[in-house]
């Protein structure tokens, strides 16, 4: 069934998205459980559901810019911007974009990164949704939130597909943000 948008109307449950995650164990390195969400994209009814699920938490939200970060916080970051009428503002690795850019290192749980955004990509009057596929220490959100917080948006909130709710945030991490995450895993 199509909805007015003309994107299918499923009804995936929470539990059936979440299986549909790939583990990869010992990715990028020994000890980790690297959860591929590319089986979620490959599968049109997930990929549809996500993007509904989004949609529908932010339709109301006035977001102008859905910034996405590297490399697959653009798959739904793009499509959610497009659905909601917004720019999208990729988050890349240092070195990756042209032109005169804003920068932020981090920790990660795995060592250490360095992410950057186009100057002027984010104004003032802007209302931000940060997306990333992961949730796991906060590491990289918190380094795209002080990112953005350079550019002094009128709000900034929070979005990633997974969150790992096994992994301790890191001390910084900015839980005065509001932060949705729709698939919870829990695993050691």
């Amino acid at each position: 069934m199509m909805s007015k948008f003309g994107f299918n109307n499923f009804s995936m449950t929470i539990e059936q998205l979440r299986e549909k995650i790939r583990v990869i164990e010992d990715f990028p390195k020994k000890g980790i459980h690297f959860q591929d969400i590319t089986t979620l994209m490959l599968d049109p009814e997930c990929l549809q559901e996500l993007s509904d699920i989004l949609y529908n938490k932010y339709k109301d939200r006035g977001i102008t810019k859905v910034v996405g970060l590297e490399a697959r916080g653009f798959i739904l970051g793009a499509i959610l911007a497009y659905r909601l009428g917004a720019g999208f503002v990729p988050v890349r690795k240092k070195g990756k974009l042209p032109g005169p850019k804003l920068s932020e290192s981090y920790e990660l749980e795995y060592g250490q990164d360095t992410i950057e955004m186009h100057t002027g990509a984010i104004l003032e009057n802007d209302t931000v949704l940060i997306h990333d596929d992961l949730l796991a220490t906060g590491g990289t959100l918190a380094a795209a939130v002080r990112l953005v917080k350079q550019c002094k948006p009128k709000e900034i909130l929070l979005n990633s597909i997974i969150d790992l709710t096994a992994c301790p945030r890191i001390a910084d991490f900015p839980a005065e943000l509001e932060l949705d995450t729709p698939i919870k895993v829990d695993i050691d």
